[in-house]
């Protein structure tokens, strides 16, 4: 634990170091021979997030009723400092504002002080003992950030008529400054005669004032005569204390306030009674969540808000160590399953803020853990929070804890939770196993390609489409091509679409054949779809496979056939007019060409075989001219062109 002294002046740059603050740099420690040359600015030695280099931070703190005038100060050292560039000139790196410290730094302070009030009316009152060192150097603020109370070193009851307050009391740290009048003026004897609760309950008050007024030195009502203090006195102390603050600083012990009465208006229902505890939301929030599960919906719902407001501003170890923890519990507790929207959200939030080597232990584990609930609204809250906390899940986490829950949501019932179950599939496929990706996860997709909903059946596709690149080259070849073909027969518009632009993502997992072979033919048939949308995207499809079909085909050569059953090219192309050949460009043209390209293909194929008419290379007796009849001895017919 630390001392409260350690957090700064008097507690009061806890604001900064505990607050948990969203700051661009991580704050170190305070430059004591800085402290005394400036009335505006304290200096703390700091770093940067993001690089981690070494920074200067002026702070400014601009809530006390006295700082309009440093306010101006400050201000126009940052407008000028940030417009001068120079060598020899401090060098501006960024600034961060809080315009809502006043009352964050007034909540965590009410909520410390809180506990300190407490303590001490037990002290005083079931213990019947007179503590008698109530300072700053007393209090200690734990891990999580509860303030405790120590200082035990002259704590006496009544009946020990030789205690250690009455005689050695003096010789403790800040004995003169935390004295009471009665004490000032008759020695720490004196309390034999006065009620057990009344020289604490003074310390308590100046206290008060050191916290919320850390600068302003004592209050002047500690010096003779005694005088009640007035409203211009008051600096940072809220209003609401300020009534009771002042009957704890009465001068005569016998009719000053107790800290048990002090903790009692404090926590009364009625702000006009004081309430200042009640109202605080820190305090709030602490006794909410410890009886959380027992609220009824709208109290928890109050709760939450509350927390969502503050979370942002929560002291780093209060919200990760005391909330946190109470936030997860309510979680896996059947009551409240219903704030499961409200409550991960602020979990996830706040989980941020733990330690890397932590955050599996502290955040991620707790909620892997609420996978396995069969609470469609927990779920819910599950499925729709894992943008914010896939990154921190490894795979096997992912294999061995979420996938055997997670995949249940393929069939449930309920068509929200199937639809969600499809798209955070997306964020976790990269952590999936060999056997899950290419297995387990496409049998459940093929069953939701027939899914009753059109969003599911569609959202399927996109996420096969997806994840088409990352399937094994056997799961490629068998999977891809019928699962898009089947988008397309959908009835939904939407399929349809998705199931073509599935194909143009997954274009680099065809082989040319299968391209030209399978998809081109299956993705035609949407050219003349009913829907305009769908024959658009279907021609911007057949475009980019064409194109690539195109710088295939330059790349291979002319022909692979032997020289000896080689064909020559003019016998599939249609002849002109003058001769040339061109290959066919019309459909009247095609047919020509066809014609053409089968009879020269059989007289070629004739010819080679037996030679030209007129007997050329021909084997048996010929009595023909050109234009008759060929008779041979072997009784082969042919018909010279």
């Amino acid at each position: 634990m630390d001392y409260l002294r350690t957090l700064g002046s008097a507690a009061v740059s806890s604001l900064v170091q505990k607050s948990g603050l969203n700051l661009p740099f991580t704050l170190g420690q305070k430059v004591t021979s800085f402290e005394g040359t400036s009335n505006v600015w304290t200096l703390y030695d700091a770093t940067k997030r993001d690089d981690g280099s070494p920074i200067s931070v002026f702070e400014f703190k601009g809530d006390y009723r006295n700082d309009l005038n440093l306010r101006a100060l400050a201000k126009n050292a940052l407008h000028k400092l940030r417009a001068t560039r120079h060598p020899d000139v401090l060098k501006f790196v960024g600034e961060a504002w809080s315009s809502k410290s006043a009352q964050e730094k007034q909540d965590w302070l009410l909520w410390g002080l809180h506990r300190i009030t407490t303590a001490l009316a037990f002290v005083n009152d079931p213990c019947n003992s007179t503590h008698g060192s109530i300072r700053v150097g007393s209090i200690f603020v734990t891990p999580t950030g509860e303030w405790k109370l120590g200082g035990f070193e002259v704590l006496t009851s009544p009946r020990d008529v030789s205690g250690v307050l009455y005689t050695y009391a003096n010789r403790q740290p800040e004995a003169d400054a935390i004295a009471a009048p009665e004490v000032k003026k008759a020695g720490w004897s004196s309390l034999k005669e006065n009620p057990v609760a009344a020289v604490d309950s003074y310390a308590l008050a100046l206290l008060i004032h050191t916290l919320f007024n850390p600068a302003a030195g004592s209050p002047p009502t500690t010096q003779p005569p005694h005088n009640p203090p007035q409203p211009s006195s008051r600096g940072a102390i809220p209003q609401s204390v300020f009534p009771s603050f002042k009957k704890l600083l009465n001068p005569n012990p016998k009719p000053r306030m107790t800290a048990k009465t002090f903790l009692e208006l404090g926590m009364s229902e009625s702000a006009a009674d004081g309430g200042f505890f009640k109202s605080n939301r820190l305090l709030q929030i602490c006794e909410g969540l410890e009886g959380f599960s027992l609220m009824s919906e709208g109290e928890r719902a109050g709760l939450l808000r509350t927390l969502k407001d503050v979370a942002p501003t929560l002291p780093g170890p209060f919200a990760t160590q005391l909330i946190l923890p109470s936030l997860l519990a309510a979680l896996s507790h059947p009551a409240t399953t219903t704030s499961a929207p409200a409550i991960l959200p602020l979990a996830i939030q706040l989980g941020k803020n733990v330690p890397s080597d932590d955050h599996l232990k502290v955040v991620i584990e707790p909620v892997i853990k609420l996978f396995a609930s069969p609470d469609r609204v927990t779920r819910m809250a599950l499925l729709d929070m894992l943008p914010d906390y896939a990154g921190a899940l490894d795979k096997k986490t992912v294999t061995d804890k979420v996938w055997p829950h997670l995949q249940t949501g393929f069939t449930d019932t309920v068509p929200v939770i199937r639809e969600a179950t499809i798209k955070a599939i997306g964020l976790l496929s990269d952590k999936f196993s060999e056997r899950i990706l290419n297995n387990e996860l496409l049998r459940h997709l093929a069953r939701l390609q027939s899914d009753p909903e059109a969003s599911i059946r569609t959202n399927t596709c996109i996420l096969i489409g997806r994840l088409g690149p990352t399937f094994g080259y056997n799961t490629k070849r068998k999977v891809l091509v019928m699962a898009f073909a089947k988008a397309l027969k959908d009835d939904s518009v939407h399929a349809r679409v998705a199931g073509l632009m599935a194909f143009m993502a997954c274009m680099g997992c065809f082989e040319v054949e299968e391209l030209a072979g399978k998809v081109v033919g299956v993705v035609a048939g949407a050219l003349v779809d009913k829907e305009k949308i769908v024959r658009d995207q279907a021609f911007k499809a057949v475009e980019l496979f064409m194109k690539r079909l195109e710088t295939h085909a330059a790349t291979m050569p002319e022909t692979v056939l032997d020289d000896d059953k080689s064909i020559n090219l003019a016998s599939f192309t249609s002849p002109t007019a003058n001769g040339q050949t061109t290959l066919a460009s019309s459909a009247a043209g095609a047919a020509g060409a066809l014609a053409g390209w089968a009879i020269s293909s059989i007289g070629k194929a004739t010819q080679t075989k037996y030679g030209q008419c007129g007997g050329q290379g021909w084997t048996g007796p010929t009595v023909c001219a050109s234009g008759s009849t060929c008779q041979t001895s072997n009784a082969y017919y042919s018909q010279c062109l």
